[in-house]
Protein backbone atom coordinates (compact mmCIF):
# COMPACT_ATOMS: atom_id res chain seq x y z
CA UNK A 1 0.00 0.00 0.00
CA UNK A 2 1.35 3.35 -1.23
CA UNK A 3 1.85 6.16 1.93
CA UNK A 4 2.14 9.49 1.07
CA UNK A 5 2.88 11.30 4.10
CA UNK A 6 2.52 15.19 5.42
CA UNK A 7 5.49 17.03 4.80
CA UNK A 8 4.54 20.35 6.55
CA UNK A 9 1.73 21.64 8.84
CA UNK A 10 0.11 20.12 12.00
CA UNK A 11 0.01 17.04 10.80
CA UNK A 12 3.49 16.66 10.21
CA UNK A 13 4.85 12.59 9.34
CA UNK A 14 1.26 11.16 9.34
CA UNK A 15 0.06 9.41 5.98
CA UNK A 16 -1.37 12.07 3.83
CA UNK A 17 -2.73 9.30 1.66
CA UNK A 18 -2.75 6.20 0.17
CA UNK A 19 -2.49 6.72 -3.55
CA UNK A 20 -5.85 7.76 -4.26
CA UNK A 21 -7.80 10.48 -1.31
CA UNK A 22 -11.05 10.90 -3.14
CA UNK A 23 -11.93 7.10 -3.22
CA UNK A 24 -10.60 7.54 0.39
CA UNK A 25 -13.30 10.43 0.99
CA UNK A 26 -15.81 8.01 0.01
CA UNK A 27 -15.18 5.12 1.09
CA UNK A 28 -15.28 6.91 4.55
CA UNK A 29 -18.74 8.17 3.99
CA UNK A 30 -19.74 5.26 2.89
CA UNK A 31 -18.97 3.77 6.74
CA UNK A 32 -15.65 2.20 5.39
CA UNK A 33 -12.23 2.48 6.35
CA UNK A 34 -9.77 3.96 9.42
CA UNK A 35 -7.34 6.61 9.84
CA UNK A 36 -4.43 6.63 11.92
CA UNK A 37 -4.09 9.64 13.86
CA UNK A 38 -1.79 8.60 16.19
CA UNK A 39 0.42 12.49 15.59
CA UNK A 40 -2.19 13.70 18.38
CA UNK A 41 -1.73 13.83 21.33
CA UNK A 42 -2.58 11.76 24.29
CA UNK A 43 -3.24 12.34 27.88
CA UNK A 44 -5.04 10.26 30.48
CA UNK A 45 -6.63 11.28 33.99
CA UNK A 46 -6.76 9.20 37.11
CA UNK A 47 -8.01 9.85 40.83
CA UNK A 48 -11.18 9.98 42.56
CA UNK A 49 -11.13 13.59 42.17
CA UNK A 50 -10.44 14.48 38.33
CA UNK A 51 -14.26 14.87 37.78
CA UNK A 52 -14.80 17.73 39.92
CA UNK A 53 -11.30 18.95 39.52
CA UNK A 54 -11.96 19.05 35.34
CA UNK A 55 -15.12 20.56 36.25
CA UNK A 56 -13.56 23.61 38.10
CA UNK A 57 -11.12 23.88 35.33
CA UNK A 58 -12.79 23.86 32.29
CA UNK A 59 -15.54 24.75 30.01
CA UNK A 60 -17.59 21.62 30.33
CA UNK A 61 -19.59 19.98 32.79
CA UNK A 62 -17.67 17.25 34.29
CA UNK A 63 -19.96 16.15 37.68
CA UNK A 64 -22.21 13.97 36.23
CA UNK A 65 -20.14 12.83 33.26
CA UNK A 66 -21.15 9.13 32.81
CA UNK A 67 -18.75 6.44 31.81
CA UNK A 68 -18.76 5.77 27.71
CA UNK A 69 -19.66 9.03 27.57
CA UNK A 70 -17.73 11.58 25.08
CA UNK A 71 -17.33 15.05 25.71
CA UNK A 72 -15.53 18.13 24.49
CA UNK A 73 -13.70 20.48 26.82
CA UNK A 74 -11.65 23.84 26.63
CA UNK A 75 -8.96 25.56 28.74
CA UNK A 76 -9.11 29.14 28.82
CA UNK A 77 -7.97 32.30 29.28
CA UNK A 78 -8.45 34.87 32.11
CA UNK A 79 -10.04 36.58 29.10
CA UNK A 80 -11.85 33.75 27.90
CA UNK A 81 -8.99 32.63 24.94
CA UNK A 82 -8.83 29.31 24.18
CA UNK A 83 -5.64 28.21 25.21
CA UNK A 84 -6.27 24.16 25.30
CA UNK A 85 -8.79 21.47 23.89
CA UNK A 86 -9.63 18.20 25.09
CA UNK A 87 -11.30 15.40 23.56
CA UNK A 88 -12.03 12.58 25.71
CA UNK A 89 -14.33 9.80 27.69
CA UNK A 90 -14.11 8.55 30.77
CA UNK A 91 -14.16 5.08 31.58
CA UNK A 92 -15.26 4.97 35.05
CA UNK A 93 -11.89 4.99 36.63
CA UNK A 94 -9.80 7.43 34.10
CA UNK A 95 -10.63 10.34 32.11
CA UNK A 96 -8.62 9.36 28.78
CA UNK A 97 -8.62 12.39 26.05
CA UNK A 98 -6.58 13.68 22.95
CA UNK A 99 -5.51 17.01 22.26
CA UNK A 100 -3.77 18.49 18.85
CA UNK A 101 -0.28 17.52 17.72
CA UNK A 102 2.53 18.91 19.77
CA UNK A 103 0.24 20.33 22.60
CA UNK A 104 0.16 17.56 25.00
CA UNK A 105 3.21 18.69 26.31
CA UNK A 106 1.94 21.80 27.68
CA UNK A 107 -1.47 21.29 28.90
CA UNK A 108 -0.65 18.09 30.88
CA UNK A 109 2.42 20.70 32.45
CA UNK A 110 -0.10 23.28 32.72
CA UNK A 111 -2.76 20.85 34.28
CA UNK A 112 -0.01 19.39 36.68
CA UNK A 113 0.18 22.86 38.18
CA UNK A 114 -3.49 23.07 38.77
CA UNK A 115 -3.41 20.07 40.98
CA UNK A 116 -2.79 21.45 44.78
CA UNK A 117 -4.55 19.10 46.79
CA UNK A 118 -6.93 16.94 44.54
CA UNK A 119 -6.26 13.28 44.26
CA UNK A 120 -5.77 13.23 40.45
CA UNK A 121 -2.81 12.68 38.78
CA UNK A 122 -2.04 13.34 34.96
CA UNK A 123 0.26 11.54 32.55
CA UNK A 124 1.38 12.40 29.13
CA UNK A 125 0.71 9.34 26.65
CA UNK A 126 1.90 10.53 23.72
CA UNK A 127 4.54 8.25 23.05
CA UNK A 128 3.17 5.41 24.59
CA UNK A 129 -0.71 5.28 22.57
CA UNK A 130 -2.58 6.86 19.38
CA UNK A 131 -5.91 7.70 18.38
CA UNK A 132 -7.65 5.66 15.29
CA UNK A 133 -10.73 7.24 13.40
CA UNK A 134 -12.94 5.12 12.18
CA UNK A 135 -16.63 5.74 10.74
CA UNK A 136 -18.11 2.71 12.04
CA UNK A 137 -17.86 0.98 15.57
CA UNK A 138 -14.18 -1.54 15.70
CA UNK A 139 -14.78 -4.76 16.06
CA UNK A 140 -16.14 -6.27 19.44
CA UNK A 141 -12.85 -7.91 19.98
CA UNK A 142 -11.18 -5.13 19.93
CA UNK A 143 -9.59 -5.60 23.93
CA UNK A 144 -10.20 -4.42 27.21
CA UNK A 145 -6.60 -2.09 26.65
CA UNK A 146 -8.53 -0.04 24.14
CA UNK A 147 -10.90 3.20 24.84
CA UNK A 148 -13.44 3.71 22.53
CA UNK A 149 -15.00 7.22 21.85
CA UNK A 150 -17.99 7.99 20.00
CA UNK A 151 -17.48 11.87 18.83
CA UNK A 152 -19.46 14.15 20.09
CA UNK A 153 -19.77 16.37 16.67
CA UNK A 154 -21.09 17.13 13.55
CA UNK A 155 -18.46 14.52 12.18
CA UNK A 156 -19.04 11.87 14.17
CA UNK A 157 -17.40 8.36 14.29
CA UNK A 158 -15.64 6.37 16.39
CA UNK A 159 -12.37 6.84 17.97
CA UNK A 160 -9.97 4.32 19.47
CA UNK A 161 -7.00 4.89 21.99
CA UNK A 162 -5.38 2.26 22.01
CA UNK A 163 -1.52 1.57 22.96
CA UNK A 164 0.77 2.34 19.73
CA UNK A 165 1.39 -1.31 19.33
CA UNK A 166 -2.23 -2.28 18.46
CA UNK A 167 -2.66 0.76 16.14
CA UNK A 168 -1.43 -0.98 12.76
CA UNK A 169 -4.04 -4.21 13.63
CA UNK A 170 -6.61 -1.35 14.29
CA UNK A 171 -6.72 -0.16 10.76
CA UNK A 172 -7.08 -3.15 8.74
CA UNK A 173 -6.45 -3.27 5.26
CA UNK A 174 -8.84 -0.35 4.23
CA UNK A 175 -7.04 2.93 5.33
CA UNK A 176 -7.76 6.37 4.55
CA UNK A 177 -5.00 9.71 5.21
CA UNK A 178 -5.65 12.68 6.60
CA UNK A 179 -6.01 14.09 3.18
CA UNK A 180 -9.77 12.14 3.69
CA UNK A 181 -10.35 12.67 7.23
CA UNK A 182 -9.88 16.46 7.04
CA UNK A 183 -11.95 16.90 3.63
CA UNK A 184 -14.98 15.33 5.48
CA UNK A 185 -14.42 17.46 8.78
CA UNK A 186 -14.02 21.30 6.98
CA UNK A 187 -17.55 19.78 5.38
CA UNK A 188 -19.00 18.68 8.65
CA UNK A 189 -18.26 22.63 9.89
CA UNK A 190 -15.87 21.37 12.83
CA UNK A 191 -13.01 23.27 13.82
CA UNK A 192 -9.80 22.34 15.05
CA UNK A 193 -8.13 24.17 18.06
CA UNK A 194 -4.75 26.19 17.11
CA UNK A 195 -5.53 25.92 13.34
CA UNK A 196 -9.11 27.32 12.71
CA UNK A 197 -8.88 29.50 15.64
CA UNK A 198 -6.07 32.09 16.59
CA UNK A 199 -4.81 32.92 20.34
CA UNK A 200 -8.08 36.25 20.35
CA UNK A 201 -10.56 33.54 19.50
CA UNK A 202 -13.38 32.72 22.15
CA UNK A 203 -15.37 30.07 22.05
CA UNK A 204 -18.72 32.35 20.94
CA UNK A 205 -17.18 32.92 17.71
CA UNK A 206 -17.05 29.00 17.19
CA UNK A 207 -20.35 27.84 18.12
CA UNK A 208 -19.21 27.35 21.58
CA UNK A 209 -17.56 24.47 20.86
CA UNK A 210 -16.77 22.54 24.47
CA UNK A 211 -19.05 24.97 26.24
CA UNK A 212 -21.40 24.34 28.77
CA UNK A 213 -23.38 27.05 29.58
CA UNK A 214 -25.50 25.82 32.62
CA UNK A 215 -22.23 25.17 34.93
CA UNK A 216 -20.07 26.92 38.20
CA UNK A 217 -17.72 29.51 37.57
CA UNK A 218 -14.29 28.82 35.27
CA UNK A 219 -11.70 30.77 34.17
CA UNK A 220 -12.76 32.41 31.49
CA UNK A 221 -16.28 32.11 31.75
CA UNK A 222 -17.46 35.82 32.57
CA UNK A 223 -16.25 36.44 28.68
CA UNK A 224 -18.03 33.30 27.44
CA UNK A 225 -21.84 34.38 29.45
CA UNK A 226 -21.27 37.99 28.31
CA UNK A 227 -21.39 37.58 24.71
CA UNK A 228 -23.57 34.49 25.12
CA UNK A 229 -26.38 37.01 26.91
CA UNK A 230 -25.60 39.74 24.95
CA UNK A 231 -25.09 38.23 21.78
CA UNK A 232 -23.04 39.20 18.80
CA UNK A 233 -19.54 37.30 19.05
CA UNK A 234 -16.23 39.69 17.45
CA UNK A 235 -15.89 37.18 14.75
CA UNK A 236 -17.76 34.22 13.07
CA UNK A 237 -16.65 30.78 11.62
CA UNK A 238 -17.85 30.13 8.22
CA UNK A 239 -16.89 27.14 5.42
CA UNK A 240 -15.68 28.65 2.42
CA UNK A 241 -16.23 27.27 -0.56
CA UNK A 242 -12.92 27.93 -2.99
CA UNK A 243 -12.43 28.86 -6.51
CA UNK A 244 -11.84 25.41 -8.49
CA UNK A 245 -9.86 27.10 -10.82
CA UNK A 246 -6.81 28.22 -8.86
CA UNK A 247 -4.41 24.81 -8.01
CA UNK A 248 -3.60 25.88 -4.65
CA UNK A 249 -4.75 25.81 -1.53
CA UNK A 250 -4.51 28.42 1.09
CA UNK A 251 -1.57 28.63 3.63
CA UNK A 252 -3.05 27.93 7.14
CA UNK A 253 -3.50 31.72 8.49
CA UNK A 254 -3.62 33.42 5.30
CA UNK A 255 -5.73 36.57 5.42
CA UNK A 256 -9.18 36.88 3.55
CA UNK A 257 -10.30 39.84 2.56
CA UNK A 258 -13.25 41.42 0.95
CA UNK A 259 -13.45 45.04 -1.17
CA UNK A 260 -9.86 45.30 -0.39
CA UNK A 261 -10.46 44.94 3.30
CA UNK A 262 -9.05 42.35 5.73
CA UNK A 263 -11.80 40.79 7.22
CA UNK A 264 -10.30 37.70 8.88
CA UNK A 265 -7.97 34.50 8.01
CA UNK A 266 -8.60 30.94 6.73
CA UNK A 267 -7.71 27.91 8.90
CA UNK A 268 -7.89 24.74 7.07
CA UNK A 269 -8.12 23.62 3.86
CA UNK A 270 -8.34 20.36 1.74
CA UNK A 271 -10.14 19.18 -1.61
CA UNK A 272 -13.81 17.34 -1.19
CA UNK A 273 -14.59 15.01 -3.65
CA UNK A 274 -18.32 16.15 -4.05
CA UNK A 275 -17.55 19.75 -2.84
CA UNK A 276 -14.18 20.56 -4.36
CA UNK A 277 -12.06 22.76 -2.69
CA UNK A 278 -13.04 23.84 0.73
CA UNK A 279 -11.82 25.39 4.11
CA UNK A 280 -13.06 27.06 7.18
CA UNK A 281 -12.61 30.80 8.25
CA UNK A 282 -12.81 33.00 11.17
CA UNK A 283 -14.60 36.40 9.80
CA UNK A 284 -14.84 39.50 11.76
CA UNK A 285 -18.67 39.57 13.04
CA UNK A 286 -20.14 42.91 10.38
CA UNK A 287 -18.85 41.60 7.34
CA UNK A 288 -22.23 40.34 5.38
CA UNK A 289 -23.11 37.10 5.23
CA UNK A 290 -23.67 36.81 1.22
CA UNK A 291 -20.14 39.24 1.02
CA UNK A 292 -17.45 37.56 -1.57
CA UNK A 293 -14.15 36.79 0.29
CA UNK A 294 -10.97 36.61 -1.74
CA UNK A 295 -7.29 34.89 -0.18
CA UNK A 296 -4.91 35.83 -2.17
CA UNK A 297 -5.88 34.75 -5.83
CA UNK A 298 -8.60 32.40 -4.54
CA UNK A 299 -11.92 33.92 -4.76
CA UNK A 300 -14.43 32.49 -1.61
CA UNK A 301 -18.13 31.97 -1.26
CA UNK A 302 -19.10 31.84 2.47
CA UNK A 303 -21.46 29.43 3.98
CA UNK A 304 -22.10 31.04 7.54
CA UNK A 305 -21.92 28.64 10.79
CA UNK A 306 -22.27 30.45 13.12
CA UNK A 307 -24.65 33.52 13.24
CA UNK A 308 -23.33 36.78 13.81
CA UNK A 309 -26.08 37.75 16.03
CA UNK A 310 -25.82 34.69 18.15
CA UNK A 311 -26.92 35.30 21.41
CA UNK A 312 -29.69 34.54 23.97
CA UNK A 313 -31.75 37.40 22.07
CA UNK A 314 -31.72 35.38 19.03
CA UNK A 315 -32.52 32.05 17.61
CA UNK A 316 -29.62 30.17 15.96
CA UNK A 317 -29.47 29.61 12.64
CA UNK A 318 -28.76 25.76 11.92
CA UNK A 319 -27.43 24.30 8.84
Amino acid sequence: MTEVRNESGPDLGAVWHYGDPMREQRELTDGRGAVDQSHRGVLSITGPDRLTWLHSLTSQHFEALAPGTATTALLLSPNGHIEHVMEGVDDGETFWAHTEPGAAAALVQFLDSMRFMMRVEVADLTDTHGVVWRPAPPEASTGDDLVVRVRDDALGGHEVIAPLDRIDDLLGDQRAGTWAFEALRIAAGVPRIGIDTDHRTIPNEIGLVGVHLDKGCYRGQETVARVHNLGRPPRRLVLLHLDGSVEALPEVGAELSSGGRAVGFVGSSARHFELGPIALGLVKRNTATDAELVTGEIACGQEPLVDPEVGLHVRPKLR
